[in-house]
Parts: C-alpha cells; structure tokens; sequence
C-alpha cells in the first residue's frame, strides 16, 4: 500500500506539504496480528536512521519540535495518540496549515513528518500509549537535530485540549 491522499483521512482537509500518510494493513489470525509499518521498498521510504519506542502517558503533550534534516515515521502501536503538525516553513505552499491525526489501534497508520515541521503528540488512552518512530536519522546526542517549542506556546495556533461537542 502506497501513502494516501488528504482525501482518505478523514481530520485533515489538506496535508501539509511533506507530510505523508500510509495506511496499515492489520492482519489478524486466530494468533493474534501483524502489520508491516515501513518497507524500504514503498515509495512513502527515504532512509534508515533508527527505530526508537516511546511512549506517552494519557493526558500528556510531547512537543513542539522540529528537525532541520531528519523526517520522522510514526506509527502508535497500542492505546490512541493526537498526532499534531504545524507548518511554519517560510516560502511553503502550506505555510501556517495545521494537521492532526488520530492514530493507534483503533486507526492503524503511519504518518511521516518532513523536515521543518512543528510537530507533537498528546496520549489520549490509560494508563499510556506507545509509539514507534522510524526517523531517517540516527538521533545525535551530543548535538540533537531538535528545536523545541513550549507545547502551550502561542507561537503555534492550537490548542491540545480535548474538543468536546
């Protein structure tokens, strides 16, 4: 399966430009379930960097965050994260565009985050959920390719509090 068009998902009305997702096929047997997240043979792949889990409490923001070089593949493989992207790269077609995606379980896919991008994560199961990210760089301790926002800042126009209605 190749990555989708904004017209198959259905909380963004336009993708971020760079910003790609794939949906992942569940196969379920009397076992349990597997799914492939990334192949190097797929279009949606770049590069390898490394493969990292993390993971988030219900209720908690990771972000904001950007990368200068790396592109990020994230995949929530138990409980339900908010996934958020925010544009603020000058010069781009989508500059100032919001994102957010809602996936795990209940909504298996995989969404890659260019380059330059804002983005971050709100946990939205207990007592966590865990995420996999398949970055296209290795993570570089001693100069970490990483530029932090507050998560509440208002340098970004979202709001991470849970839409009632």
């Amino acid at each position: 399966m190749g990555p989708t068009s904004s017209k198959s998902v259905a909380a963004v009305a336009q993708l971020i430009d760079g910003v790609r997702v794939k949906p992942l096929r569940v196969i379920p047997d009397e076992r349990g379930r597997l799914f492939e997240m990334l192949r190097r043979d797929e279009a949606i792949f770049q590069q390898f960097g490394q493969v990292y889990c993390t993971t988030v409490a219900e209720g908690v923001v990771k972000g904001w965050h950007y990368h200068k070089q790396q592109v990020d593949n994230f995949v929530c493989v138990s409980g339900m994260i908010k996934l958020v992207a925010y544009d603020h790269r000058p010069g781009s077609a989508t500059q100032g565009q919001l994102n957010e995606f809602f996936i795990g379980i209940h909504h298996p896919l995989l969404v890659q985050i260019p380059a330059g991008v804002y983005h971050g994560f709100k946990g939205l199961t207990a007592p966590e959920a865990m995420v996999i990210n398949i970055p296209t760089e290795p993570y570089h301790h001693t100069q970490p390719d990483e530029y932090r926002l507050d998560p509440h800042t208002s340098e970004i126009p979202y709001d991470w509090a849970r839409k009632n209605g």
